[in-house]
């Protein structure tokens, strides 16, 4: 299956129904008066949590979703049926923006979480309603109301507890691979991973957390380049960010400028993104002899004056892994059980959240803006949906 995380889609809400105009007619009843029944309301359309959904490739190929009309009204009084609701399933993850006004709808983060998208238009009135004293036969109706229209934009972000984050091939997919039962594409050269992957690390019966691997970012991954734009809002889900850098990297660059970048481009992404919890996971051990190993990561540690906590492991291998993943649970566990008990802890992850939606949809609408600017100058009729993973290089 194709993974999408993005599509743009019109809801329309149903119209609705007319009032009637109608009098009584029965024998023995020359006046029988007015008697028309109003109109049904139109159907609503909402969005839906579903956890049986993880893309929103289903949105790619329809992207018209109108609910039904109300049913005008009748004579005798008889109202008309009101339209159906027109209930569509999204991914849970799925944050719902107005592309026309840029405002954030709402964060559907839970299974069944359900909302309101387009409102359906009112009924209106049959004449029975314009009755009095003075006008004993009216003849005003009142016409139903349109629906709502809106151009709305999906983004799903994959729900995980841990984040990785790294340059490409510095062993992030062979993490997710060690850990947990994650299958992710494994190969000696850069971007293999082309789409996120999600992992469930399991450390006992009831005793689980799910970690997520994002394509590898390179240098100017905040403003469009390589992958890391398109993906790097799957991070903003997450309490904590392993990164992770590679110690013997296969083109001899420099760890040391490799992370700091990887650091540099997540603070032009979101500044908020860039002040979670993050550990140093310095990877690959199993290429260096041991009697260098300790200096390596000494050096490592000092110029990037890492003052968190710091793992040395080697996926492949295993080595230190475990810990790493026991110090993950536990941290985790002692977040939540923070939340749950301290109110003042719970209101600063919801605004820290809050902080960094609104962040990820300054950098994706920005993005979108170069996207229109360079189409409008383009001849050629290119679909941004054509391809399913979008790579933009910045001079």
């Amino acid at each position: 299956m194709q993974f999408v995380d993005e599509a743009s889609i019109i809801v329309e809400a149903g119209r609705g129904g007319n009032g009637c105009l109608s009098f009584r007619r029965e024998k023995y009843v020359p006046k029988g008066g007015p008697d028309g029944g109003d109109g049904g309301h139109g159907g609503s359309v909402y969005l839906v949590g579903d956890d049986s959904l993880n893309t929103l490739i289903d949105f790619k190929y329809q992207r018209f979703y109108q609910a039904e009309s109300g049913r005008p009204g009748q004579g005798r009084q008889m109202s008309g049926r009101a339209g159906s609701d027109l209930v569509v399933k999204v991914p849970v993850g799925t944050t719902v923006i107005d592309e026309d006004t840029l405002e954030v709808i709402a964060d559907i983060t839970e299974i069944g979480q359900q909302v309101l998208v387009a409102q359906g238009g009112r009924r209106g009135l049959g004449n029975i309603h314009f009755k009095s004293s003075t006008n004993r036969a009216p003849r005003k109706t009142t016409p139903g109301t349109d629906g709502e229209r809106r151009n709305l934009r999906l983004e799903m972000k994959v729900m995980a507890d841990v984040g990785l984050l790294g340059m490409p091939n510095a062993g992030k997919s062979t993490l997710i691979r060690s850990v947990s039962a994650a299958k992710p594409k494994v190969a000696d050269y850069p971007f293999t991973t082309l789409v996120p992957n999600l992992g469930v690390v399991k450390l006992g019966m009831h005793e689980h957390f799910v970690m997520a691997d994002v394509p590898g970012l390179i240098e100017g991954a905040s403003d469009g380049a390589g992958l890391g734009l398109r993906f790097l809002k799957h991070l903003t889900r997450t309490r904590l960010l392993f990164h992770v850098v590679d110690v013997a990297p296969f083109d001899e660059s420099d760890p040391i400028e490799a992370a700091q970048a990887i650091a540099h481009e997540l603070e032009q992404f979101s500044p908020t993104l860039a002040e979670r919890p993050r550990w140093l996971v310095i990877n690959k051990l199993d290429l260096v002899p041991e009697e260098e190993r300790e200096a390596r990561v000494a050096a490592i540690v000092e110029g990037l004056a890492w003052e968190g906590p710091v793992y040395r492991i080697s996926a492949i291998s295993g080595e230190g892994t475990d810990a790493l993943v026991q110090a993950a649970h536990r941290w985790l566990t002692e977040q939540r059980r923070l939340e749950h008990e301290d109110e003042e802890a719970a209101e600063r992850e919801r605004e820290m959240r809050e902080r960094m939606e609104a962040e990820a949809v300054a950098r994706t609408e920005a993005r979108l803006g170069r996207k229109r600017k360079r189409c409008d100058h383009d001849d050629d009729d290119f679909d941004d949906d054509d391809y399913d993973v979008e790579v933009e290089y910045v001079e």
